[in-house]
């Protein structure tokens, strides 16, 4: 199928999978830099997207991986915990309490672009350093229902999708509220909002077939 070609990144020969191995290039590049044991935020992460980063890189200094979801996830590693939480609002963390703050296509997720910027700034609040990636609005396949520019169709016309198709991550969803309520969740970030948000980072762009498919905004290494 199409979809496990291009987007399915469990699929070890999809095009996601293969970027996500260029994008982790950098991701390890910068864990290296840090001396000691590395404390990681994962705001929206699982812990099997961590088995399947660490099957690609070895980490070779010790690490802790806290995930913070809204639903805390049940985990059996000594090396992660996970918590119950809002990426938008961390009053149990402290300043600069990370080492690093990780989060993967996450961030669109949150709400307006004032519930991500209260992300963003969290995320620099806690982390030493981050690393933050999220798809391109302008990119012509939207990533979550992996159909030609849906982000730009009027909302009946998504919803209505939704309804009557089973669209890229998402089974059919008859319920037209159900269906609404998941078109309108997602807020996709163009390279100037994502500048706004980051504007101190490094801006990576991963391309595929020249356009920019996705943004990650990080610390540069030698900071």
């Amino acid at each position: 199928m199409a979809f496990k070609r291009i987007a399915d990144n469990t699929q070890d020969t999809s095009v996601a999978t293969r970027l996500r191995r260029q994008r982790f290039q950098i991701f390890w590049d910068l864990l290296h830099s840090i001396p000691g044991t590395v404390k990681i935020l994962d705001i929206g992460g699982t812990y099997q997207f961590w088995e399947m980063m660490t099957a690609d890189f070895a980490l070779e200094q010790p690490f802790h991986v806290t995930l913070l979801n809204p639903e805390p996830e049940t985990i059996h590693h000594p090396n992660f915990s996970s918590l119950a939480g809002d990426g938008r609002a961390m009053p149990n963390f402290r300043n600069g309490q990370f080492e690093v703050v990780f989060s993967n296509s996450t961030i669109e997720h949150v709400g307006s672009f004032a519930d991500q910027m209260r992300m963003a700034n969290e995320i620099r609040r806690v982390g030493q350093r981050f690393f933050v990636q999220t798809p391109n609005r302008y990119f012509p396949i939207e990533p979550h229902f992996v159909f030609p520019f849906f982000q730009f169709l009027p909302i009946v016309v998504r919803v209505w999708l939704v309804q009557h198709f089973d669209l890229g991550w998402f089974s059919r969803i008859p319920d037209q509220s159900t269906a609404r309520r998941e078109v309108t969740s997602i807020r996709l970030l163009n390279r100037s909002d994502f500048v706004q948000l980051f504007p101190q980072a490094q801006i990576f762009e991963e391309r595929f077939y020249g356009l920019v498919k996705s943004f990650i905004a990080y610390t540069p290494v030698n900071r």
